[in-house]
């Protein structure tokens, strides 16, 4: 069996306010926040190839920047332009692709954001092996905070019990013939861009989804502080250090 890795990357980062372009490919050190994350699969020996899914616009500077890096696992896969695309469409498309490619039912496809670029050895280790023990892996940290809810943004409407609640975060890890069938369902039930990511989808679905301790600190790159917080971990050596597996949080 394989171990592929789906990176979708088609977002325009409209949070991050950049005016220089979707924060994926914005850069540290000279490398576009992508290729962290790239890196972190290409390096990895258990990661048999990965799916680059961009926009059709990105799709020519998206197979340069695999050249330029070293990329070789990767193959680019262009998405739609339109203003509409949501990152649940990108993540179809690149299950598509790869079915049409041959990728076997028995495979495993770890799901990841284009810029959640913290992910280490150890959590991709994680989820490729409780994806063969349980059929699935949904990376997750235990919430340090109270979550509360809100129906009107001004009162609270209930508390819930933080020890009970936790954080997900990505990869999240399914064998490939479940992933795909599950969001060919959800084309056929205009469910596309109405769920938060592919573990509330499965939840949807009634499937029942396996938590792999993640790392604390492997955040979406979404808000301007986080882009300051992850430039800071690589211009300190920070970075070095937590994707060897040492935790330094």
């Amino acid at each position: 069996m394989s171990n592929i890795a789906l990176i979708f990357a088609s977002g325009i980062g409209s949070r991050m306010r950049s005016t220089i372009g979707p924060k994926q490919f914005l850069e540290v050190e000279n490398r576009p926040l992508l290729v962290y994350t790239l890196e972190r699969f290409q390096n990895h020996e258990n990661i048999d190839q990965i799916y680059l899914v961009v926009r059709a616009s990105r799709g020519d500077f998206a197979r340069k920047l695999i050249v330029d890096y070293g990329i070789t696992k990767a193959k680019v896969v262009e998405d739609s332009d339109s203003d509409k695309l949501t990152a649940h469409a990108t993540i179809i498309n690149g299950l598509e692709h790869m079915k049409k490619d041959g990728v076997r039912d028995n495979d495993t496809v770890l799901i990841h954001d284009g810029v959640r670029p913290i992910v280490n050895s150890v959590a991709i280790d994680r989820n490729i092996e409780d994806v063969e023990e349980y059929g699935s892996s949904i990376t997750y940290v235990p919430a340090s905070e109270t979550v509360a809810r809100s129906l009107d943004g001004e009162s609270i409407e209930s508390v819930t019990v933080r020890s009970e609640m936790v954080i997900l975060q990505a990869p999240q890890a399914f064998r490939f013939g479940d992933a795909y069938h599950v969001n060919q369902q959800a084309k056929k039930d205009d469910l596309v861009g109405k769920v938060v990511d592919q573990a509330e989808l499965n939840r949807h679905y009634g499937r029942k989804l396996h938590l792999t301790e993640g790392l604390k600190g492997n955040v979406k790159i979404t808000v301007p502080l986080d882009f300051v917080y992850f430039e800071f971990l690589v211009k300190s050596g920070k970075y070095e250090l937590i994707i060897r597996g040492e935790n330094v949080f």
